[in-house]
This record gives C-alpha cells, sequence and structure tokens, in this order.
C-alpha cells in the first residue's frame, strides 16, 4: 500500500495454485504442473495479471523462485520481485517492472489453521518497507509492505468454510487478525501485534465489525475497538467468492487503514466458479527458461 493510500500492488506465487480450474480439473495430483505468478495493481491504471503454467516455467532454488518469466529472490535483507507478465481478460497487454520489499525483521512466528496441522500460515515479514517500479505512468512509489505464505496439504474448500484476514499498520508495527471458520464447525480466531523487531504478541479482544457487502454480495467483516467502526476505502478485488479492499480502522483509538481480505470457500466448491475463472486465469502449457 503506497503512503498516500491511493494505490497498492499484491503479488501471489503459487506453486500448486489453489484457485485454479484446472487444477482442480485434473484431481490436483501435480503441483508442480499447476503454477503462476499473481499480479494485481489497485488504483489509476490498475492491472490484473495470472497466467498459470506447466512445471518446465519453475525453477527452485534455496533463495530463488522462478515461474516463467517473473521470478522472486532473496538475498538475506530483501525480497526482489521481477514482474514481467501479460494482463488478463478483458485488459490486455505487459504487466512489467520490479518490486522490493524489506523487512524490518524475520518473525519467528507460525500459526496452525487447522487443529491437524494441515494448513499453516507463515508471516514472514508482518512489517516491512515496500518499492514499486513498474513500467506505467505514475507507478514508481513507495509504502507498506508485508510478506507471508500459506502451507496446505488439502484443497481449501474441503477443510475451510470461509476467512477472513486483514493486516493493519500501526504505531509500533503492524497487528493482524485471521479469523477462520471451519468446516467441521469449529473456528480459529487470531489477533497477533508484531512489532518492528518481529517480536509477536496477543493484540487483545477487538470485536467484529460489519463491513457493507461486496458487489456479489460477499458479507464481510473485520476487527475494530469496541463502539467503534470501520469502513471500505477503496476496492481492490470484487469477485463471487473472494473480495479484497483497503478498509480503515480504530484500533486502540488511533486510526489505520490495511489490507483486508474476505474469502467464501462455501462460493468457491460451486462448479459453476470454474469456467468463469478460466476466462481470468489463461494457462500456457510450455515454456523454455533459455530462449
Amino acid at each position: 500500500m503506497s503512503a498516500d493510500r491511493c494505490r497498492a500492488i499484491t503479488v501471489i506465487a503459487f506453486i500448486g495454485s489453489v484457485f485454479s480450474p484446472y487444477y482442480r480439473w485434473s484431481g490436483r495430483r501435480d503441483a508442480t504442473n499447476h503454477i503462476c505468478i499473481n499480479v494485481a495493481t489497485y488504483g489509476p491504471g490498475g492491472r490484473f495479471a495470472m497466467t498459470e503454467r506447466g512445471r518446465e516455467a519453475l525453477i527452485q532454488e534455496t533463495h530463488k523462485l522462478v515461474i516463467g518469466p517473473s521470478s522472486l529472490r532473496w538475498t538475506g535483507n530483501e525480497l526482489h520481485i521481477h514482474i514481467d507478465e501479460r494482463g488478463a481478460p478483458p485488459i490486455f497487454g505487459k504487466l512489467r517492472g520490479s518490486v522490493t520489499v524489506i523487512p524490518t525483521a524475520i518473525t519467528p512466528y507460525e500459526a496452525a489453521l487447522t487443529q491437524d496441522d494441515r494448513h499453516i500460515w507463515r508471516p514472514f515479514a508482518p512489517v516491512a518497507d515496500i518499492r514499486v517500479e513498474l513500467d506505467a505512468d505514475q507507478w514508481t512509489w513507495q509504502g507498506h509492505g508485508y510478506f507471508d505464505a500459506n502451507f496446505g496439504l488439502r484443497p481449501l474448500e474441503s477443510d475451510f468454510d470461509s476467512w477472513t484476514w486483514g493486516r493493519f499498520p500501526t504505531t509500533d508495527g503492524a497487528t493482524v487478525f485471521y479469523d477462520t471458520a471451519l468446516s467441521n464447525q469449529t473456528s480459529l480466531n487470531a489477533a497477533i501485534a508484531f512489532s518492528p523487531d518481529g517480536t509477536a504478541s496477543e493484540a487483545g479482544d477487538f470485536p467484529f465489525i460489519d463491513l457493507k457487502r461486496s458487489r456479489w454480495a460477499l458479507r464481510r467483516e473485520t476487527r475494530a475497538d469496541p463502539n467503534g467502526n470501520a469502513r471500505e476505502i477503496m476496492s481492490m478485488l470484487d469477485a463471487p467468492f473472494y473480495s479484497r479492499s483497503l478498509v480503515q480502522t480504530r484500533l486502540n483509538g488511533v486510526e489505520t487503514v490495511g489490507v483486508h481480505e474476505t474469502l467464501s470457500l462455501v462460493r468457491f466448491r460451486s462448479a459453476f466458479l470454474m469456467p468463469m475463472l478460466a476466462c481470468r486465469i489463461p494457462r500456457r502449457r510450455r515454456w523454455n527458461h533459455q530462449k
């Protein structure tokens, strides 16, 4: 998120693309054959790219991940992301440039999202700076950054009904909320405060506050001070089963704006969604790293 809150970017690297219709149709037998780097930019001139590729496009090394023409590289202090993607329908064209994530520290915190540890959330750098340099007008900026990972041994829709996630910068670090509803009627509600040195602690008891439903009528909520309020200030991604937005809330008496996500796996289970997703996620089967 840019310092002026007018622009934002998300970059997600998938090995076993959890939202891929092709991976689902294949029976999810080979994660390395369903890979992609999803890039979405928000604000004036925002774009979306999510091209799925096969195993030939994948290079995995200790400090580097390459998927087709794009890559992520960890230097020991910074995460360097090289982007060379094509916009998804209906806005075509190149989406190129670089993103650098500079953590203040790497946190050791890790959380199991299910009791059997089949799904793990690992927020490597909840507090970070970010530099964005894209080949587009006014898309060179700096702001708040964040870097995490999710690992799973089963499809998300097999174990979850929904979840809400939010990361909000604070005067002394960042607060992250992760609230899940599992298919077995249990839930996990995490409110974690991260300091700039990576220390994690319980953030406190913040009640749920309803947000306005998304354009696809997706029910949404976030956390805020008791008797506080929260509101969306920028819609980022609005899909039938998924919503991402910038949300303004108040934590411990201080106003903050962060990235908020709501995911409905009940809706995602619908087979009718898969052809819709295929229109937004083209698949390229062949790739030659030597060309």
